[in-house]
Protein backbone atom coordinates (compact mmCIF):
# COMPACT_ATOMS: atom_id res chain seq x y z
CA UNK A 1 0.00 0.00 0.00
CA UNK A 2 0.98 3.48 -0.80
CA UNK A 3 2.00 5.79 2.15
CA UNK A 4 0.48 8.71 0.14
CA UNK A 5 -3.31 10.07 1.64
CA UNK A 6 -4.81 9.58 -1.74
CA UNK A 7 -3.99 5.96 -2.29
CA UNK A 8 -5.48 4.89 1.15
CA UNK A 9 -8.35 2.60 2.00
CA UNK A 10 -11.05 5.08 3.17
CA UNK A 11 -11.20 2.83 6.53
CA UNK A 12 -7.83 4.22 7.71
CA UNK A 13 -7.91 6.76 10.20
CA UNK A 14 -5.21 8.41 11.88
CA UNK A 15 -4.90 7.55 15.61
CA UNK A 16 -3.56 9.83 18.58
CA UNK A 17 -0.15 7.97 19.35
CA UNK A 18 0.51 6.16 16.18
CA UNK A 19 2.75 7.53 12.88
CA UNK A 20 1.04 10.05 10.38
CA UNK A 21 1.15 8.59 6.55
CA UNK A 22 2.28 10.65 4.88
CA UNK A 23 0.02 13.33 2.74
CA UNK A 24 0.22 16.37 0.21
CA UNK A 25 -2.05 19.13 -0.57
CA UNK A 26 -1.94 22.40 -3.03
CA UNK A 27 -2.11 25.00 -0.80
CA UNK A 28 -2.88 29.08 -0.79
CA UNK A 29 0.25 30.62 0.85
CA UNK A 30 -1.13 34.44 2.01
CA UNK A 31 2.72 35.57 2.76
CA UNK A 32 3.71 34.93 -0.59
CA UNK A 33 0.91 35.76 -2.15
CA UNK A 34 0.77 32.26 -4.42
CA UNK A 35 0.05 28.27 -4.54
CA UNK A 36 2.34 26.40 -2.94
CA UNK A 37 2.60 22.24 -2.43
CA UNK A 38 2.33 21.25 1.45
CA UNK A 39 3.63 18.02 2.27
CA UNK A 40 3.89 16.40 5.74
CA UNK A 41 7.30 14.47 4.99
CA UNK A 42 8.96 17.99 3.91
CA UNK A 43 7.93 19.14 7.13
CA UNK A 44 9.44 16.13 9.42
CA UNK A 45 12.41 16.92 7.32
CA UNK A 46 12.49 20.59 8.71
CA UNK A 47 12.44 19.24 12.15
CA UNK A 48 8.93 21.00 12.85
CA UNK A 49 5.69 20.25 14.59
CA UNK A 50 2.71 19.98 11.94
CA UNK A 51 -0.45 21.43 13.07
CA UNK A 52 -3.68 20.97 11.25
CA UNK A 53 -6.77 23.17 11.45
CA UNK A 54 -9.57 21.61 9.81
CA UNK A 55 -12.95 23.65 8.91
CA UNK A 56 -15.76 23.37 7.19
CA UNK A 57 -15.91 25.72 4.33
CA UNK A 58 -14.60 29.05 2.22
CA UNK A 59 -17.37 32.02 2.48
CA UNK A 60 -19.50 30.53 5.93
CA UNK A 61 -19.88 32.18 9.24
CA UNK A 62 -17.84 30.21 12.43
CA UNK A 63 -14.89 29.72 10.15
CA UNK A 64 -13.35 33.20 9.65
CA UNK A 65 -13.53 33.98 13.22
CA UNK A 66 -11.19 30.89 13.85
CA UNK A 67 -8.92 31.39 11.32
CA UNK A 68 -8.52 34.88 12.83
CA UNK A 69 -8.14 34.01 16.08
CA UNK A 70 -5.33 31.79 14.54
CA UNK A 71 -3.95 34.13 12.96
CA UNK A 72 -3.32 36.07 15.84
CA UNK A 73 -1.19 33.14 17.39
CA UNK A 74 0.19 32.08 14.44
CA UNK A 75 3.52 34.27 15.00
CA UNK A 76 4.30 32.49 18.31
CA UNK A 77 3.47 28.74 17.17
CA UNK A 78 5.94 29.84 14.41
CA UNK A 79 8.68 30.72 17.28
CA UNK A 80 7.63 27.06 18.94
CA UNK A 81 8.57 25.22 15.79
CA UNK A 82 5.42 25.06 14.26
CA UNK A 83 4.07 24.69 10.65
CA UNK A 84 0.61 25.84 10.21
CA UNK A 85 -1.98 24.43 8.03
CA UNK A 86 -5.77 25.67 7.55
CA UNK A 87 -7.58 22.95 5.86
CA UNK A 88 -10.94 22.66 4.32
CA UNK A 89 -12.29 20.72 0.92
CA UNK A 90 -12.38 24.21 -1.06
CA UNK A 91 -9.68 24.51 -3.42
CA UNK A 92 -6.71 26.85 -3.62
CA UNK A 93 -8.29 29.03 -5.94
CA UNK A 94 -10.97 29.57 -2.84
CA UNK A 95 -9.09 29.98 -0.25
CA UNK A 96 -7.43 33.11 -2.50
CA UNK A 97 -10.85 34.53 -3.00
CA UNK A 98 -11.95 34.01 0.45
CA UNK A 99 -8.91 35.40 1.96
CA UNK A 100 -8.57 38.63 -0.36
CA UNK A 101 -12.89 39.47 0.41
CA UNK A 102 -12.97 38.75 4.20
CA UNK A 103 -11.54 41.34 6.31
CA UNK A 104 -11.34 39.13 8.98
CA UNK A 105 -8.67 36.84 7.31
CA UNK A 106 -6.56 40.30 6.80
CA UNK A 107 -3.99 39.36 9.30
CA UNK A 108 -3.57 35.52 8.14
CA UNK A 109 -0.28 34.25 7.26
CA UNK A 110 -0.41 30.32 7.22
CA UNK A 111 -0.50 28.36 4.50
CA UNK A 112 -4.10 27.61 3.60
CA UNK A 113 -4.23 24.12 2.51
CA UNK A 114 -6.98 22.58 0.11
CA UNK A 115 -8.05 19.28 0.17
CA UNK A 116 -11.02 19.11 -2.54
CA UNK A 117 -11.52 15.10 -2.59
CA UNK A 118 -11.76 14.73 0.87
CA UNK A 119 -9.04 12.96 1.12
CA UNK A 120 -6.82 13.99 4.09
CA UNK A 121 -9.92 14.65 5.80
CA UNK A 122 -11.05 11.31 5.62
CA UNK A 123 -7.88 9.84 6.90
CA UNK A 124 -7.56 12.43 10.35
CA UNK A 125 -11.96 11.14 10.76
CA UNK A 126 -13.52 14.67 10.14
CA UNK A 127 -14.85 14.14 6.82
CA UNK A 128 -18.90 14.73 6.49
CA UNK A 129 -19.87 11.97 3.75
CA UNK A 130 -23.32 13.91 2.87
CA UNK A 131 -21.92 17.12 2.95
CA UNK A 132 -18.37 17.12 1.57
CA UNK A 133 -17.14 19.12 4.30
CA UNK A 134 -14.73 18.38 7.11
CA UNK A 135 -15.92 18.47 10.62
CA UNK A 136 -14.08 21.32 12.69
CA UNK A 137 -10.47 18.76 13.78
CA UNK A 138 -7.80 20.44 14.81
CA UNK A 139 -4.45 18.10 15.21
CA UNK A 140 -0.46 17.82 16.04
CA UNK A 141 1.69 16.04 14.96
CA UNK A 142 5.40 16.13 16.52
CA UNK A 143 8.34 16.38 14.06
CA UNK A 144 8.71 12.49 14.26
CA UNK A 145 5.55 11.85 12.32
CA UNK A 146 3.59 10.85 15.68
CA UNK A 147 -0.03 12.22 16.12
CA UNK A 148 0.04 13.56 19.43
CA UNK A 149 -3.00 15.65 19.67
CA UNK A 150 -6.20 15.40 18.38
CA UNK A 151 -9.74 17.11 18.99
CA UNK A 152 -12.84 17.20 16.93
CA UNK A 153 -15.74 19.85 17.58
CA UNK A 154 -19.26 19.71 15.37
CA UNK A 155 -20.06 22.15 12.40
CA UNK A 156 -21.53 24.62 14.97
CA UNK A 157 -18.70 25.12 17.79
CA UNK A 158 -15.87 27.16 17.20
CA UNK A 159 -12.59 26.68 18.76
CA UNK A 160 -9.88 28.75 20.90
CA UNK A 161 -6.25 29.17 19.71
CA UNK A 162 -5.28 29.68 23.08
CA UNK A 163 -6.03 26.44 24.22
CA UNK A 164 -3.82 24.80 21.03
CA UNK A 165 -0.93 27.28 22.16
CA UNK A 166 -1.38 25.82 26.07
CA UNK A 167 -1.45 22.21 24.29
CA UNK A 168 1.71 23.01 21.79
CA UNK A 169 3.46 24.10 24.95
CA UNK A 170 2.96 21.10 26.65
CA UNK A 171 3.98 18.72 24.04
CA UNK A 172 6.99 20.48 23.35
CA UNK A 173 7.44 20.08 27.12
CA UNK A 174 7.32 16.57 27.60
CA UNK A 175 9.14 15.39 24.07
CA UNK A 176 12.27 16.76 26.18
CA UNK A 177 10.79 15.77 29.16
CA UNK A 178 9.44 11.78 28.52
CA UNK A 179 9.17 10.60 31.94
CA UNK A 180 6.84 13.71 33.40
CA UNK A 181 3.43 14.26 32.26
CA UNK A 182 1.40 17.55 32.72
CA UNK A 183 -1.55 17.39 34.91
CA UNK A 184 -4.85 19.80 33.99
CA UNK A 185 -4.55 23.57 32.87
CA UNK A 186 -0.78 22.87 32.71
CA UNK A 187 1.25 25.93 31.48
CA UNK A 188 5.39 26.41 31.44
CA UNK A 189 6.99 26.99 34.77
CA UNK A 190 4.11 24.75 36.52
CA UNK A 191 4.10 21.82 38.57
CA UNK A 192 4.38 18.38 36.53
CA UNK A 193 3.78 15.10 37.11
CA UNK A 194 6.36 11.74 37.01
CA UNK A 195 3.97 9.12 37.25
CA UNK A 196 5.23 6.16 39.56
CA UNK A 197 4.21 3.95 42.35
CA UNK A 198 5.13 6.79 44.95
CA UNK A 199 2.56 8.95 43.74
CA UNK A 200 -0.69 6.47 43.34
CA UNK A 201 -3.29 7.95 45.69
CA UNK A 202 -1.07 10.77 46.12
CA UNK A 203 -1.44 12.97 43.50
CA UNK A 204 -3.00 16.00 45.20
CA UNK A 205 0.40 15.86 47.60
CA UNK A 206 2.90 15.98 44.39
CA UNK A 207 1.77 18.84 43.04
CA UNK A 208 2.10 20.34 46.28
CA UNK A 209 5.64 19.73 46.97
Amino acid sequence: MSCEVHHMEHAEIAKVGQEVKNFKMKAYDPTEGGFVDVELETIKKAGKWTVLVFYPADFTFVCPTELADLADKHAELTKMGCEVLSVSTDTEFAHLAWRTSERLLENVRYKMAADPTGAVSRYFGVYVDDAGVALRGTFIISPEGKLVGSEINFLNVGRDASELMRKMQANIYLKDHPAEACPAKWTPGQKTLTPSEKIVGKVYESLRE
